[in-house]
């Protein structure tokens, strides 16, 4: 038994000693039932907010008249929430009212079945009022009760039941996905955060693909995402896409990322290729077909995208970098040394080596530049001077050289011939400099 467990059993045996009852509840039991390590663990219980502080040295009280309380155990988190029960929903988003009621009335209020199983801990036994274990033996996502008052209850719960069906590798019970279908538009209601932080679920290996072909089955991708959706009746020329659609490039290289894929990798593959629909040509004489300056154009449109999402700005600019530079990876071979060591040190190079790699195995499958650039960045680690430019704006000012375009100008240089090996020292580059700040004083 794990740690977080361990604590977890622990909080729900102190509660149950003292006079309350107390279940592991939702994701965290139908993770354990299902053999998966759970996230994290909440718990359920009659006991009130006010009754859980006196129980517990540290809580924070995140939503009490929601009856939601926060238990520190160490470095750890731990919700304990009194059982409730909610009613009249007006906005698609959030209950008007909020009553503490029993198990069953709090298992009744969830959102599917497979979530509002309840298990106690210590008499190791599972309370089951809503058929959640049998859809879970079937591996089916249903709701509880009525999948229209359950959607209409929280919109969000049409991205859950798709991003719930891809984690698990579930299927989505007929009348419950044909609600989805219906009330598609409805997700529109729902906060760019709220949609992000379920599309970063959605979006994570090794059900990325099948979430993006959900995505588009339901409804709901050309409301989330309608970029994407464009990629669909999007054709790319056979000879270097045999795969077909630019659709089913994405979802091809959605399906080969590795298990530990950087969290941006996921946003650069859905986006890299996103001005493929509003760039595509079509040579009348051969039948080829051209998207010039698709990856400017679509770092353009990935930003906007990012930020209506409401990402981290640091975020964004990693994964516009990614799609605005990604075709040039095709010129590595030509490229003059120091441009090549140029794009070997960029911060997001790690990034844009697994974008490319995944794009050729998504499409043609070579990989010559890739395994060309992996022997590159070895022979660079050999070279550790390279990194850091050997000459700054201070060092010139020294030299006599006042700040301006003209130092700027100098300082690229230096650069250049730094990467291209011509000049190797500090000391080097300081004599060189001096020469050309004395030429342009005469």
């Amino acid at each position: 038994m794990n740690s977080s467990r361990e604590t977890a059993a622990g909080i729900v045996q102190r509660l149950q000693a003292a006079g309350f009852t107390a279940f592991w509840v939702g994701g965290c039991v139908r993770d354990f039932l299902l053999g998966r390590a759970p996230q994290d663990f909440d718990i359920a219980t009659d006991a009130r907010p006010a009754q859980v502080e006196k129980l517990f040295k540290k809580t924070i009280a995140v939503g009490r008249k929601f009856g939601v309380m926060v238990v520190l155990e160490g470095k750890e988190q731990f919700q304990v929430a009194t059982f409730r029960a909610e009613a009249d929903y007006l906005d698609g988003r959030r209950p008007e009212k909020v009553v503490f009621a029993d198990a069953r009335a709090d298992a009744l209020r969830r959102d599917f079945t497979v979530n509002g199983l309840f298990y106690d801990p210590i008499s190791k036994k599972t309370h089951d009022w809503v058929g959640g274990e049998k859809d879970l033996r079937a591996r089916i996502i249903r709701t509880i009760g009525k999948p229209e008052e359950r959607f209409a209850e929280d919109h969000l719960r049409l991205l859950r039941a798709v991003r719930f069906a891809a984690q698990l590798d579930f299927e989505i019970e007929p009348q419950t996905f044909a609600a989805v279908k219906s009330l598609a538009p409805k997700i529109s209601v729902i906060s760019a955060e709220r949609i992000r932080d379920e599309l970063l679920k959605l979006f994570r290996p090794p059900h990325a693909a099948r979430g993006l072909a959900l995505l588009r089955d339901s409804g709901l991708l050309e409301h989330v995402l309608p970029e994407v959706t464009a990629t669909i009746s999007c054709e790319q020329s056979p000879d270097y896409h045999p795969e077909g659609s630019v659709f089913e490039h994405i979802k091809l290289m959605l399906g080969k990322m590795p298990p530990d894929a950087d969290e941006l990798l996921p946003w650069t593959i859905l986006l890299h290729d996103i001005a493929k629909p509003v760039t595509a040509e079509k040579d009348v004489q051969t039948g080829a077909i051209h998207f010039y300056g698709h990856e400017k154009i679509g770092a353009a449109m990935a930003q906007k995208i990012l930020e209506r999402l409401r990402f981290p700005r640091k975020q964004i600019d990693a994964i516009t970098a990614c799609v605005l530079l990604h075709m040039q990876f095709k010129d590595v071979r030509q490229m003059r040394k120091a441009t090549l060591r140029r794009l070997l040190l960029r911060e997001t190079f790690p990034l844009e080596m697994e974008l490319h790699k995944l794009d050729c195995l998504g499409s043609h499958g070579s990989l010559e530049y890739y395994d060309f650039l992996l022997e590159q960045a070895e022979e660079l680690k050999k070279k550790p001077a390279l990194r850091p430019p050997l000459l700054t704006g201070k060092d010139l000012m020294t030299l006599g050289m006042k700040p301006g375009p003209a130092m700027g100008a100098l300082l690229h240089e230096i650069r250049e011939r730094q990467l291209s090996d011509e000049l190797k020292t500090s000391r080097q580059a300081k004599a060189w400099a001096k020469k050309q700040v004395t030429a342009a004083q005469k």
